[in-house]
């Protein structure tokens, strides 16, 4: 799969290398190519952001915030019938923690997914706990081909898919991501902690 990695910092070069072991083409769209030779050196094409996100069948963001809206102007006439997951939390913009509103203002036509935004960096490199343990990844977005896709993505960093619903639950992955700032940066867990959902097979459905 050609997967565009919007950012190369914790996050996407987490996402991005763990990828390109599965397998996959990836891509990082950066503002500053020349200093992420680490990756260049692993295979990976380190480039600008339109040049990522050209041909690519899946962009990730990756960036702060604060950078959402720059990333998106420069790679805007390839995002439209893409698959876009949005992995970023605007924690200092005063808005929503999501980017959908700004994806669907130069891509109307993506398919938007949220996810990789409820966990830290450190559960993507070890999505494993010391008890066997997967973590649970909470995502949002349309059913259909491009959810068995970004399942698919998932798997591939290790983790277990929590499909939470439709667009219209986007602001539910974005709870699990205030609670993982609650525990995390309020009552000091460790930032290696994640969620995983137990459910008894045996009890009526809901």
């Amino acid at each position: 799969m050609k997967i565009a990695v919007m950012g190369a910092g914790n996050i996407g070069g987490t996402l991005g290398r763990k990828w390109m072991a599965a397998g996959h083409d990836v891509r990082f769209g950066v503002s500053s190519p020349a200093r992420y030779g680490e990756l260049a050196d692993l295979g990976a094409e380190v480039t600008s952001a339109a040049d990522a996100a050209d041909g690519a069948e899946v962009v990730v963001l990756a960036v702060p915030g604060a950078a959402v809206a720059d990333v998106l102007a420069e790679a805007a006439t390839s995002l439209d019938g893409t698959i876009v997951i949005d992995a970023t939390n605007n924690v200092r913009g005063g808005g929503p923690l999501n980017a959908s509103a700004a994806v669907a203002s130069v891509a109307p036509r993506a398919s938007y997914y949220r996810a990789f935004n409820t966990l830290g960096w450190e559960s993507f490199a070890t999505p494993t706990f010391p008890d066997g343990q997967r973590a649970d990844l909470f995502y949002a977005g349309p059913d259909g081909a491009g959810k068995q896709t970004v399942e698919r993505l998932i798997s591939d960093i290790g983790l277990r898919s929590i499909w939470v619903g439709g667009p219209d639950h986007v602001e539910t992955v974005d709870g699990v991501t205030r609670l993982w700032f609650a525990l995390v940066m309020g009552q000091h867990l460790p930032r290696h902690t994640a969620f995983h959902v137990l459910s008894d097979a045996s009890s009526p459905m809901a």
